[in-house]
């Protein structure tokens, strides 16, 4: 076996370890600089959100067709740049 200063030493580093983690990444600069870029591109903002859940069919009937016609104009948007550019 290892020995007590074997063991003293597994220990330190299982307690350094975490401590050393929850100083790094729960360091409020660290979050600002890579967690916050990182969770404004993976998330909508809240204006693109909907906050309001469509509680009936013709409202959800409503939403589906306001999120076609974005679709769809920027669709022919993206088609009309293709055009000019070619």
């Amino acid at each position: 076996m290892g020995g007590a200063n074997l063991e003293v030493f597994k220990f330190s580093l299982y307690l350094f370890v975490p401590i050393a983690a929850l100083v790094h990444f729960g360091d409020p600069d660290w979050y600002r600089e890579h967690v916050v870029p990182y969770r404004d591109k993976l998330f909508p903002s809240a204006d693109r959100t909907l906050q309001r859940l469509p509680k009936d069919q013709t409202a959800v009937r409503d939403e589906l067709n306001r999120i076609r016609a974005e679709r769809l104009a920027k669709k022919a948007a993206r088609d009309a740049e293709e055009a000019n550019s070619k």
